[in-house]
């Protein structure tokens, strides 16, 4: 099942870059190229080589009216021709820096926006591949560049110091921009595979939980074509009572129509819920606990259903994600339990709660804090046989909280602090919530 669905890891051609993405922002820095050299040099004055700036900006437009041309908007990018194209941003950036000032000029700071695009879209060594491009040119724009435009017949000139620590600001923001720009993009990656993982998951509980309904709509049409089958058959065998051999056909189809009958009428019964079939059932906080241990009592591990009553017993929703979403809890109780695995179901006038302890090694110390997101994980020797991954992809308890939390439940992982109690998970309800049903 977990094989089934786990998400597909991202791929390179998952992560591509939109070119519509790229051309856009490179419009923009033409944009800001422009503006910065046309104000400096007509607005203020100052002496520049004005000529060959405007050459390297119009080589950033021409390539995006090339990539236009021979590209549709859509076309996402290889990895390649990413990392091409932002090595050429970050060339075409120096030029122009080296023509104004080097690292003087305020703009070099500019040179952090091709990694963090990088860090966003493309894998951690092409990323450190341009962030060390990066300080490469930075480091060569230290010591060779023209001068920074100034007024005319003044020379404006900074320190050494200041250009090593605008060096060494430009190497740092690169360091931590790029680590940071790719954690979190890498976070939000791995979140929509999981909720991609979750919602498969919910519809394929949900498609089974269908199932009873869909058997109770066959058994009623179902029922009067039997009926007269079983009608003419009835009197088939009257007619033909003198005919040994084709009366005991006869019996025999009665006998076959009468099971079809029956099996359609178990059917009906276990299916019927109401109008439309819906997989939403009323039933006991207790006999929802009971469905969850069932399927798993003598695989080793003793269960036991401990009762805290306070008041008469609640009677809840259940559905199919609530469902899945507890029995995978219990299911990590049952595989990390030494001896035994206590499931209480308890009630009180403010509260319901369902309470798995387990009285195995708890949850390791680094893993704790991060539980319930997505690829945490940490297995014990699985009890269920030799078919199941004991690695885990750390998408079950992440699945198992999102369907759980669905309900209106807080869920709360954590030590048992008494000796003997492993890991405590800990489903809590509002008493009179929408998870409650009437008596």
């Amino acid at each position: 099942m977990a094989s089934e669905i786990e998400p597909a890891r991202l791929t390179g051609s998952a992560r591509r870059l939109r070119l519509d993405t790229l051309v856009r922002l490179r419009w923009l820095a033409v944009i800001g190229q422009s503006a910065a050299v046309a104000v400096v040099h007509i607005g203020l004055g100052f002496q520049l080589p004005f000529g060959p700036a405007f050459l390297l900006i119009a080589a950033s437009a021409g390539l995006n009216l090339a990539l236009r041309v021979h590209y549709p908007a859509s076309h996402r990018l290889s990895d390649n021709a990413a990392t091409f194209l932002l090595a050429f941003d970050i060339a075409q950036l120096a030029a122009l820096l080296f023509l104004t000032g080097g690292l003087q000029n305020p703009f070099s700071i500019l040179f952090l926006a091709p990694v963090l695009i990088s860090a966003t879209a493309l894998t951690p060594r092409r990323t450190l591949a341009l962030g060390l491009f990066v300080v490469g040119c930075a480091t060569l724009l230290a010591f060779f560049h023209l001068p920074l435009p100034w007024r005319e017949g003044e020379a404006m000139g900074f320190p050494a110091l200041y250009v090593a620590g605008v060096w060494a600001a430009i190497l740092l923001g690169t360091g931590f921009t790029g680590i940071y720009a790719w954690r979190v993009a890498e976070e939000a990656r791995q979140l929509a595979q999981a909720l991609a993982a979750t919602e498969l998951v919910l519809a394929r509980e949900q498609h089974l939980s269908q199932i009873d309904g869909l058997a109770a709509a066959a058994a009623h049409e179902l029922g009067t074509p039997l009926a007269t089958i079983a009608l003419v058959s009835k009197e088939l065998s009257k007619r033909l009572a003198n005919d040994a051999e084709i009366a005991e056909d006869v019996g025999l189809l009665r006998d076959q129509v009468e099971r079809c009958r029956a099996i359609l009428g178990q059917l009906t019964a276990r299916g019927q819920d109401g109008e439309g079939g819906e997989f939403l059932e009323n039933i006991t906080l207790v006999h929802l606990v009971e469905e969850l241990v069932d399927p798993l009592r003598g695989i080793g591990v003793a269960i036991r259903i401990d009762r805290a009553e306070n008041g008469p017993m609640p009677r809840v929703r259940r559905n199919a994600g609530l469902v899945y979403g507890l029995t995978n809890i219990l299911d990590n109780a049952v595989d990390f339990a030494e001896r035994e695995v206590v499931v209480e179901a308890g009630w009180d006038e403010r509260a319901l709660w369902i309470e798995i302890r387990d009285d195995g090694p708890g949850y390791p110390a680094e893993v704790l804090l991060r539980l319930g997101e997505p690829y945490v994980t940490t297995r014990g020797a699985d009890k269920r046989g030799p078919d199941q991954d004991p690695a885990g992809h750390g998408l079950g308890v992440f699945i198992a909280k999102t369907l759980i939390e669905r309900t209106g439940a807080v869920l709360s992982l954590t030590n048992g602090m008494r000796e003997g109690v492993g890991a405590v998970a800990r489903v809590t309800w509002p008493r009179g919530g929408p998870f409650e049903t009437a008596p």
